[in-house]
């Protein structure tokens, strides 16, 4: 841990899990919270209550930096002290004006006789360009 920051508490795993957005979830012995990420994955953090209200030692905190929230020290402290959520990619949509319509990819598949590979690797307007080829060839 830095020696510029204070060691976390269980306050500040609640306000980085609340910050993010976290959802809880049932749990019978902690505070237990989930993300769900754009690839699929699913985080799961459980907030614990030390009896004696002491701070997380070292090892423990990196476990939970490292495997449950999935986060550099810095990104945590940036998160609890100045609200700023991890950056965990946003998800992928394709952009309408590069896809493929669906009519295309099929005629090009099922009467020129190519691949989804194939038609994929054309992109757009090339796999557009092939189809008018097939039909101005008498297809």
């Amino acid at each position: 841990m830095s020696r510029s920051r204070p060691p976390p508490t269980r306050d500040d795993h609640a306000t980085f899990v609340r910050t993010e957005g976290w959802q809880p979830v049932a749990s019978t012995h902690h505070e237990t919270h989930e993300l769900e990420l754009h690839d699929g994955r699913v985080l799961r953090t459980r907030i614990s209550r030390p009896p004696d209200r002491t701070t997380h030692g070292p090892s423990l905190w990196a476990h939970v930096l490292r495997d449950q929230l999935d986060v550099t020290e810095q990104e945590f402290w940036d998160c609890v002290r100045d609200g700023v959520a991890p950056d965990r990619g946003a998800p992928q949509t394709p952009d309408p004006a590069a896809t493929i319509p669906a009519e295309v990819v099929h005629l090009l598949v099922e009467r020129v006789g190519l691949t989804r590979e194939q038609v994929a690797a054309l992109g757009r307007d090339g796999a557009i360009t092939r189809l008018n080829e097939y039909w101005a060839d008498g297809g």
